[in-house]
């Protein structure tokens, strides 16, 4: 609880706010606009966690501020909730007051508690990115899935019969944020547990062959469904809501205060915002201030740089095929010729574009080359991974310390769009991989002498 004469400091600053000032966000940003009325059926009682923005449209970091929150809402959809209040408005200067703000913008994470309508308020330090906020969001999305083995999985499903169940197959140890969210969506209504693949017998027992899989066990007598679509938060929760009902803004970003008014049954009656934490928010009472911000305005476009390229088998096999090399992504070049042909100016221009583009958010990517026909070591490759087409530009994945590998196969496809997707699915770790050849990087190594002996 804030001391009288703090309350009373935020109190007088919000009510010397010029009156009537027009928010920031439009009813068509990606970013939940709430009030102090409706804060506790949208935020304070919701199963979800939220980041909320105190602010004043006239704030000059406030508005700084705008694109990479905006940004941060739209990675979040259907994860968690971003949101903010406009303590401009007269109704929203109590309530701003109540809850700390003594300065603008004021970041402030929502996290639900064991004690519904009572959740847990806490300051946002960190840095206003929209990566960063991101990551502090994800980091604590309530995680209720259960980690089931084969010891304990027959034991689950039998718990709560009334309830179907949701259970993800998956190589992967860690819970994903995706998976996280999903089960909040449907807490109460569904429960959602997580299998490793070394859980053989429960594998086994659901005809598991592929991973990632989610197989739903409906209610009463009905056989297990396994989910065919895409791993996306939105054709994942239509398919879940077939066999439970979701809570009411599980879509993401709630369209009205009426619409998430409805609880779910597992809900208590809306209370109290939480306790008054002690704030600490930048000082940015004034337009002119002179502190430091740390989103500054969008940059001009940066242009695209080509794909690096790897002339020779030394290169290729130091950055791709030696015994500890990670994954890398490869565009075998056909004989070029008069002029490449238009397949692999496509394949070439949007795999720089991705890489680009991960490079420019900071995001980790692993490297992409482009291998010219001149380079031996793209003939060892072709020939030892059965592609012999000369003529063609192959787009491969392989990892060397791990032995596999992967080939993008999309019927001369090579639209940005086809091809990230199959980029995203290498990034994580889904879809079918091939073991690579015996003693492919000793040919490679054949290859680089026989280079050498010949010049």
């Amino acid at each position: 609880m804030l001391p009288p004469s703090s309350f009373l400091l935020a109190a007088s600053l919000l009510a010397a706010l010029p009156v009537n000032a027009d928010g920031i966000y439009t009813k068509k940003s990606p970013v939940l606009q709430v009030t102090g009325k409706n804060y506790n059926s949208l935020i304070a009682d919701s199963n979800y966690t939220s980041i909320v923005e105190f602010y004043a449209p006239w704030c000059g970091h406030c508005q700084s501020l705008k694109p990479a929150y905006e940004k941060a809402a739209q990675n979040l959809n259907g994860l968690a909730k971003v949101a903010a209040i406009n303590c401009d408005e007269d109704e929203n200067k109590p309530f701003c007051g109540q809850m700390g703000v003594q300065g603008f913008p004021t970041l402030k994470i929502v996290t639900p508690s064991k004690k519904p309508g009572k959740p847990r308020v806490e300051d946002y330090q960190g840095a206003r990115t929209a990566k960063a906020i991101v990551d502090a969001v994800v980091e604590r999305i309530p995680n209720h899935v259960k980690r089931a083995t084969d010891k304990d999985l027959d034991n689950w499903l039998n718990q709560n019969e009334e309830r179907p169940k949701v259970i993800l197959f998956t190589e992967k140890g860690t819970t994903s944020a995706l998976i996280r969210a999903m089960a909040v969506d449907f807490l109460g209504a569904a429960d959602v547990a997580q299998v490793r693949n070394k859980e053989s017998t429960s594998v086994k027992k659901f005809g598991i062959t592929q991973f990632p899989a989610l197989v739903v066990v409906p209610t009463g007598d009905a056989e297990p469904q396994l989910y065919e679509g895409e791993l996306k938060k939105q054709p994942i929760l239509e398919f879940l809501s077939e066999f439970a009902m979701p809570n009411p803004d599980a879509s993401g970003k709630a369209a009205s205060s009426t619409d998430s008014k409805a609880k779910t049954k597992t809900k208590s009656k809306a209370s109290k915002p939480a306790s008054k934490p002690s704030s600490t928010p930048d000082d940015d009472s004034t337009p002119d201030s002179n502190d430091e911000a740390e989103v500054k305005p969008a940059p001009v476009p940066i242009p695209v740089p080509p794909l690096p390229t790897l002339a020779t088998p030394d290169s290729l096999e130091t950055s791709c095929l030696a015994p500890k090399s990670g994954t890398c992504v490869l565009a075998l070049l056909p004989e070029q010729g008069d002029a490449l042909p238009a397949s692999a100016i496509d394949a070439l221009s949007n795999l720089a574009n991705i890489a680009h583009k991960h490079a420019q958010r900071g995001t980790h990517l692993f490297p992409v080359y482009a291998i010219p026909d001149i380079n031996s070591g793209s003939q060892t490759l072709r020939t030892a991974l059965g592609l012999e087409d000369k003529q063609k530009v192959e787009v491969i994945a392989l990892n060397a310390r791990r032995g596999w590998w992967r080939h993008y196969v999309a019927e001369d496809d090579f639209s940005a769009i086809a091809i990230e997707r199959w980029v995203d699915t290498i990034r994580l770790g889904e879809g079918e991989k091939e073991k690579l050849p015996e003693g492919l990087v000793g040919e490679a190594e054949k290859a680089k002498e026989a280079e050498h002996d010949e010049l």
